[in-house]
This record gives structure tokens, C-alpha cells and sequence, in this order.
């Protein structure tokens, strides 16, 4: 099947979009450590954007430096060279990466990058397999790539294997970087972290008014880093009402996200963000942007 003379050599400027956690609760652990989540992922128009180029001799290679990440410790090299043993295929690639998403801002960007890499390459490579067995690869990679594949909207649970497709109505962002890291892995070993919230049921979600929506994680971040407190103090002035609109962390931070119904709205808000933080306005996405250049 690489054979085929047809096949593209090429696939430029891949989206690879962010996705917010309208919330996210942690309703337990596992005895290996791992906690037990509950969230709705949201795809945004906010994306990084990848490169491919096929080669004929097997070698997998980034052409830039992308600050903070070395090549074999990039979740783009890891995913191409997974997908590569995988299919056995004999095809290499050479990939470009441009970032906009903040690493350490629990919008997923690298779980992401890796995910339109794994579209990318089976496309170009002609692996042929199905999402179903991109999803399955992907989380070798990181809970999150998964969702990424599933390339919708999703009620996510166990630790974030199991995504049920879900429907999410249209509506802008602001979002604010507060120009902090935040490892996840300092989030999730606090003692403090609240790891025992009421289940929720998929048919809960939005309506629901005996559930706070909320990020179990953020009063340990908020804890951990001042600058995320300063941020969601900040957004909440502008809450519409209670519930989504309620200005949160996303992930295990550190961006801040508010929701509003129109764009107008959002853009009014974002102009008057204070200047020592990085803020944009997204809009909410139904699909992964990849499933309109690919069919899987």
C-alpha cells in the first residue's frame, strides 16, 4: 500500500486545537496511583500547528528547536516513531512544530500535537488504521491524546480513557495566561487535593443544579501559585451567573478561562485584561478541525 504513487507526500499546517475543562472533578484513586476524573473536554480555535513532510528512509526528525522540549522528549517525535513501529512502516518524516499553546497551561497542547501527528502520519504513511486503534495507541502517549482522536466534545472519565461523545453549546473564551508553570504531577500529590467528589452522570451536564461545576484542582494550583488566584479574582467580576460562566482554571492550570455567550462580549473583556498576563479570546469548537482534511 506505501506504494501507491497517489499517496500525498505532504501535510502542512496541521491544527492541532486546545481543548478547557468545563470542569473537572476527581471523584477517586486507583491503587496504582492514578486519579479517577470526571470532566467535559471542550475543543477552542486556539491551535499549534504542525509540518509533515514523508521521507523515503525511516528517520523521524524535527527540524526546529522548540524551547524547553528536546526532540526525544517531544510527544510529536514519541508519537511518530509509536505510530512507526506500530504499523511497520519503513516511511520516516520530517515535522515542523510552531507552539502557540503554553506548555504547562493545562490546555493540552502537547497531548494535542501529539494526537494530529498520529492522524497526520497514518494518513501520509498510509497505515490505515482506524480511530478506534489511533485512540488505543495514543494513550501509550498520555490520558488526553485520546480525546484529541476522538476529535469531538466529550464527557471523559476513568482517567480519561473513557470519552462519550457530548454536544456543547456555541460560545466564547476569554483566556488568560498568568505566566506560570504548573507541573501536573506537583498538583496532583497534594495532600490537600480533593479526591472524593460526588459522582456526576453525563445527563447532569449542564443543567444540573444540585452539581457545582468546578476544577477540584484549582485551590491546590491557587495554593501552589498566586498569579492563578490574582487571574480567576480577576475574571470573576464579569461572571454572567453562576455555573459555566463562572470564571475557572483549566486542567491542572495554569490558564484561566471565562465563558461568555457572544463575541462581542469576550473581545470587550479581553481588551481590559491587565497587560502583565497574556489573554486571547477563542471560540468554542464542535469538531477537531483534522476531521474535515482527513477521513478515518
Amino acid at each position: 500500500m506505501q506504494g501507491n504513487q497517489t499517496r500525498p507526500t505532504q501535510l502542512l499546517a496541521c491544527p492541532a486545537p486546545a481543548k478547557l475543562n468545563l470542569f473537572l472533578h476527581i471523584v477517586g484513586r486507583r491503587t496504582d496511583g492514578y486519579h479517577l476524573l470526571q470532566s467535559v473536554f471542550q475543543l477552542i480555535d486556539r491551535c499549534d500547528y504542525l509540518d509533515f513532510s514523508v521521507r523515503d528512509d525511516g528517520v523521524i526528525q524535527r527540524l526546529n528547536e522548540v524551547q524547553g522540549v528536546p526532540a526525544e522528549q517531544d510527544l510529536v517525535i514519541r508519537a511518530a516513531k509509536l505510530l512507526q513501529t506500530y504499523s511497520s512502516s519503513q516511511l520516516g518524516a520530517d515535522i515542523k512544530l510552531t507552539k502557540q499553546l503554553p506548555m504547562g497551561g493545562g490546555l493540552g497542547g502537547g497531548s494535542s500535537d501529539a494526537a494530529t501527528t498520529l492522524l497526520a502520519l497514518n494518513h501520509l504513511w498510509n497505515c490505515q488504521l482506524s480511530r478506534q486503534e489511533l485512540m488505543a495507541l495514543g494513550l501509550k502517549l498520555g490520558a488526553d491524546v485520546p480525546f484529541f482522536l476522538c476529535g469531538t466534545n466529550a464527557f471523559v472519565e476513568g482517567i480519561g480513557e473513557l470519552i462519550q461523545t457530548i454536544t456543547t453549546k456555541e460560545q466564547w473564551f476569554v483566556i488568560i495566561e498568568p505566566g506560570v508553570h504548573v507541573p501536573t504531577p506537583s498538583i496532583f500529590s497534594a495532600k490537600e487535593l480533593t479526591r472524593d467528589t460526588k459522582v456526576v452522570r453525563i445527563t447532569d451536564f449542564p443543567d444540573a443544579t444540585n452539581a457545582t461545576w468546578k476544577n477540584d484542582l484549582q485551590a491546590v494550583a491557587c495554593t501552589l501559585h498566586g498569579e492563578i488566584k490574582d487571574a480567576i479574582d480577576w475574571l470573576s467580576q464579569f461572571e454572567l451567573s453562576a455555573g459555566l460562566a463562572s470564571a475557572k482554571m483549566t486542567g491542572s492550570g495554569s490558564c484561566v478561562f471565562c465563558s461568555f455567550d457572544d463575541e462581542d462580549s469576550a473581545k470587550k473583556i479581553c481588551a481590559q485584561v491587565p497587560k502583565q498576563w497574556k489573554s486571547w479570546v477563542a471560540k468554542s469548537l464542535q469538531q477537531h478541525p483534522m476531521n474535515t482534511w482527513l477521513q478515518n
